[in-house]
Order: C-alpha cells, then sequence, then structure tokens
C-alpha cells in the first residue's frame, strides 16, 4: 500500500472561509446602515451576500446620490464608519464591501474598461503606463483586469494619491 501524501504547510493551504462570521458582519452592518438611513430620511432597501471572503451589502431602490458623493466619497467613508461599526462589535477587522445604487458594479465595469485601454496602449508603445490616482477599491479592479490580460501591475505613491502603474510585458 502506498503511503499517504504529507500534510501541506498550513501556509499554503487555502484559507477556511467562516460564512456564519460573514453573514453575520453583513447583518451589524445592515442595521448600522439601515440606522443612518433612517437618521438622515433616506428611503432603500438593504440587500445582504457574501461575495469571495468577505460580506457585501447593498443599498437598492432609490436614487442615493447623496450617500455616494463625488467620485464615490461619501460611498468610500460610509464604508470605512460601517467596519468600524462592525468592528466595535464583534472585534475583528472587517473587508466588508458596501454598494449603493449599483455604483461599485457599474464603477467596476468602467475600471475593467480603464484597465484593459492601459493594457492595449501598453502593448502598442511598449512604455510603461501611469494611471490617475484611484481608491484601494479601484485599483484593485484595475489590478485584476491588467494581469488578466497579462500584464503586470503595480500601485505606487501615498494615499490619496495611491495610482496604478502599467508595466509592458518582459
Amino acid at each position: 500500500m502506498a503511503d499517504a501524501p504529507p500534510p501541506e504547510d498550513d501556509e499554503a493551504a487555502e484559507p477556511v472561509i467562516d460564512i456564519e462570521a460573514l453573514e453575520r458582519e453583513g447583518d451589524i452592518a445592515a442595521d448600522y446602515i439601515e440606522g443612518l438611513l433612517d437618521i438622515a430620511d433616506f428611503d432603500g432597501d438593504i440587500d445582504m451576500d457574501v461575495e469571495g471572503d468577505r460580506a457585501l451589502v447593498s443599498v437598492v431602490g432609490a436614487t442615493l446620490d447623496e450617500l455616494i458623493g463625488e467620485k464615490g466619497e461619501v460611498l468610500e467613508a460610509l464604508q470605512e464608519l460601517t467596519r468600524l461599526a462592525v468592528h466595535r462589535t464583534t472585534g475583528n477587522r472587517s473587508r466588508l464591501m458596501l454598494d449603493i445604487g449599483g455604483y461599485r458594479d457599474s464603477r467596476r465595469k468602467a475600471l475593467s474598461r480603464l484597465g484593459a485601454e492601459a493594457v492595449d496602449e501598453v502593448k502598442r508603445t511598449g512604455e510603461v503606463k501611469p494611471l490617475s490616482p484611484m481608491t484601494p477599491f479601484e485599483r484593485k479592479v484595475v489590478h485584476d483586469a491588467v494581469a488578466a490580460a497579462g500584464l503586470r501591475s503595480e500601485s505606487e505613491g501615498e494615499e490619496p494619491n495611491r495610482y496604478v502603474v502599467v508595466y509592458p510585458a518582459d
């Protein structure tokens, strides 16, 4: 009988995702956001989901441009406040994603196009392409689009002026 293969290193093993904990984060966040909506007298329904390794809370059903702000600044601030509310309750750092009115989904699509356009330009010119400053969410979407196209990108600069640089293939 053949020996069983040695167990994998703990570091190499896939992280275990605690769905119940993420659902609890979503519930806490939804309650917090619902309280904010009530205080501000805004309408909107709240949807909760788990996407990958994070809770996703979305406010839907109303036009809530005031809660998104110009370039998503208000949304980013609300997300951080919501993460703090979750942390205060659970004692754990949250990677919760907050979306309002589908803003993040439409922004993700636009950023994927931006990443693809940057890749095309870098492939055509062979030159490094720095992009405009972006939030961490926006940079991740662009990095994913660049990687999917087979090129490499890095973030440079300091917050709030951190930006993505796309590099030609080696």
